[in-house]
């Protein structure tokens, strides 16, 4: 496995095939491993990038504790069978510092999570633009646990018109439930125990859809779970259009991502589901009519 640390020695990869990337800001864990293999699935050369992105953090003591463990992650890709990472340094992503130009996610960045990390997404979509830029794949994998993250991304794609196809691998969860993330770390037991809300309180709200209820209910449901949560601020508990994650409302009947992002102790976490609101499209009812 070849380890570039600058785009001089990433460019030197040989390309072979379908090039896929996967991109990471390390401390890997099974849901990482699950986007390289469906890259693998996908191509037949994969591009793992491990850097830790200042643009998409807040606050700079999140930023410095965020795990770094690149050379595990490495003895890891490696076993995988991954065939190059790309690990730069901030000096060879903004040797400039921040950068003078960059990239807007525009309206999906104000909202839900941008909202409540203004400049977050800005900080995403201009790394993703950089990397898709320096390791010019055909694919790319992206968690479906940021839903928000992928559809800024498609968007990002669709819009500058990049050559490259996104592709989704679906969330990987402990066997209790809660989705794995990096952050999952910094949970004490007790805080860990609270965190089962969240994936609890999408699969209330989940249930609900399932069962034809509204959309109001749906989201009621969930956040009724939430409600009874020790230990959970919540920030959000929303029902997305998938398209450009705008917050769907009233009647709205079709696909959605349900939201959620709460703090629990000093450790904020995200999780989401996708489902529909009222019956698959096309369905045909008792006496035929389309529904």
């Amino acid at each position: 496995m070849i380890v570039a640390r600058t785009a001089e020695e990433l460019a030197a990869v040989p390309h072979h095939g379908t090039r896929v990337v996967v991109m990471t800001m390390g401390a890997l864990h099974d849901g990482h491993l699950a986007l390289v293999r469906r890259a693998q699935e996908l191509g037949d050369q994969v591009v793992v990038t491990i850097f830790v992105n200042p643009l998409q953090f807040n606050e700079a003591a999140d930023y410095e504790r965020y795990p770094r463990t690149l050379e595990a992650d490495c003895a890891l890709l490696e076993s995988l069978g991954v065939d190059a990472v790309f690990a730069p340094g901030d000096e060879v992503m903004y040797p400039a510092g921040v950068p003078v130009v960059s990239v807007s996610a525009g309206v999906i960045g104000t909202v839900l999570e941008g909202a409540a990390r203004p400049g977050h997404f800005d900080g995403v979509v201009t790394v993703v633009a950089k990397l898709l830029n320096l390791t010019q794949p055909q694919v790319a994998v992206f968690g479906a646990k940021d839903a928000q993250q992928v559809i800024a991304v498609r968007a990002l794609v669709r819009d500058l018109n990049f050559p490259v196809a996104i592709a989704t691998a679906s969330t990987v969860r402990d066997p209790d439930g809660l989705a794995q993330s990096s952050r999952n770390v910094f949970l004490s037991p007790s805080e860990r125990e609270s965190a089962l809300a969240l994936s609890r309180s999408l699969q209330e709200a989940d249930a609900a859809a399932q069962a034809g209820r509204s959309l109001a209910d749906v989201v009621a449901a969930g956040r009724e779970v939430l409600s009874r949560a020790a230990g959970v601020e919540v920030d959000y508990f929303s029902a997305l259009n998938p398209a450009d994650a705008s917050e769907v409302q009233g009647d709205y009947r079709g696909e959605v991502v349900i939201a959620v992002a709460a703090h629990v102790g000093a450790t904020r976490l995200i999780d989401n589901v996708t489902t529909r609101i009222g019956p698959p499209e096309g369905a045909v009812g008792a006496e035929g009519e389309l529904q």
